[in-house]
């Protein structure tokens, strides 16, 4: 980035406002007084042959004029700067106009984006009170305070662009982290949403279908596979008032916990899956954790009532050694799924809810079946 970043640096202020740069007007304002007060400065207290005055006249309009015109080139800008400011005081008149050198090296710090040309034109601004005092007459003049004055402004200027590309990179930064939470939060309510409308739904058209194969040759059945239809349903949306609940910030606890995974094994085995469920370990779980683990036990249920009904299912929890562990294993005859294009997000989400507990999960076939093992820290 050299000469045009610097240009598009003072242009693009307005664009920047927010991540705490000044006004562009602000900028050009404060040059074009700075530069005025100078001039007059210069030309009232220690005016010097007419020739001095205009060499003088003329740095005082070139910084102003870079600013309020930006696509001049600053380096030839400041460099005229330079040669006007050396003539206009070798005479050892009009001494105040190397303050405008000074200006003219806070310019390049702050808006000169090329390193090597930045150094080059604060030397070159630096070597202007030397060149004075060599062609100025033998008296009084103190090169080495003008010397300071141009290089610790220069660097002002240096830690004030870097101050302002880092408020910018901070800006960027929020930017992203805050699209990175909606994104995140629209996976979690998808998963929320999966979990909870699916399996519910899932659910409820397992139990009608039953009830209509055997609607007209087992009435008892069929009213039994609604019944089981009902119950499901409403639990589905008992839990799902809960998350919304969750969600909002209302009071009802959280949706789900390891406690509610009992009754998930229940609700299966209620729609005709052979299931046991063994828990141990008594280790405090944070909530965060809990829901996790409930919402893969849920799925990986769900799953073994669509892909395993025929088969031995097996839920083994334990909450122990600084980790809650979760395996789930389906043993018997498995059902192929045909291929469909519809999208599959179950082992996606199952994954995702336990990398984002800072966990992680495995799940595929074994011998005889199917198994799905997580194991989730609790710290």
């Amino acid at each position: 980035m050299g000469q045009t970043a610097g240009v598009d640096r003072l242009g693009g202020l307005n664009a920047a406002d927010e991540g705490g740069l000044p006004e562009p007007g602000l900028v050009r304002v404060g040059v074009t007084v700075l530069a005025a007060g100078v001039g007059v400065l210069a030309l009232t207290t220690d005016p010097g042959t007419a020739a001095d005055a205009a060499w003088a006249l003329v740095a005082v309009v070139l910084l102003p004029l870079w600013v309020w015109l930006p696509q001049l080139p600053l380096r030839l800008v400041v460099v005229a700067v330079l040669v006007a400011a050396v003539l206009a005081t070798r005479g050892g008149d009009v001494e105040p106009t190397l303050f405008l050198v000074s200006t003219a090296a806070v310019l390049v710090g702050w808006f000169e984006w090329s390193t090597a040309w930045s150094v080059g034109l604060v030397v070159l601004a630096a070597l202007c009170p030397l060149v004075v005092r060599v062609l100025m007459p033998p008296e009084g003049f103190s090169q080495w305070i003008w010397v300071l004055g141009i290089v610790f402004p220069w660097l002002l200027g240096v830690l004030a662009r870097q101050q302002f590309a880092l408020a910018h990179r901070l800006q960027d930064a929020r930017a992203e982290l805050a699209e990175q939470a909606v994104a995140g939060e629209r996976q979690r309510i998808a998963r929320d949403v999966h979990d909870l409308v699916g399996h519910g739904l899932a659910a409820v058209l397992l139990q009608i279908t039953s009830a209509r194969h055997v609607l007209r040759r087992d009435p008892d059945a069929a009213d039994e596979a609604l019944a089981a239809a009902e119950t499901a349903g409403r639990s589905s949306m008992a839990e799902l008032r809960r998350t919304m609940a969750l969600l909002r910030d209302e009071p009802g606890g959280p949706a789900a916990d390891l406690d509610g995974i009992a009754e998930v094994v229940r609700s299966v085995r209620e729609q005709g899956l052979r299931v046991r469920y063994e828990r141990s370990g008594e280790a405090p779980v944070p909530d965060g954790v809990g829901i996790a683990v409930h919402r893969i036990a849920q799925e990986a249920l769900a799953n073994a009532v669509r892909h395993a009904p025929d088969a031995e299912t097996a839920v083994v929890l334990t909450a122990e050694d600084g980790a809650v562990k979760l395996t789930v294993t389906s043993l018997g005859p498995l059902r192929v799924r045909e291929r469909d294009e519809r999208p599959r997000y179950g082992l996606v989400g199952m994954r995702e809810r336990a990398e984002v507990a800072g966990g992680e999960l495995s799940a595929g076939p074994v011998a005889g079946g199917w198994e799905v093992r997580c194991r989730v820290p609790l710290t």
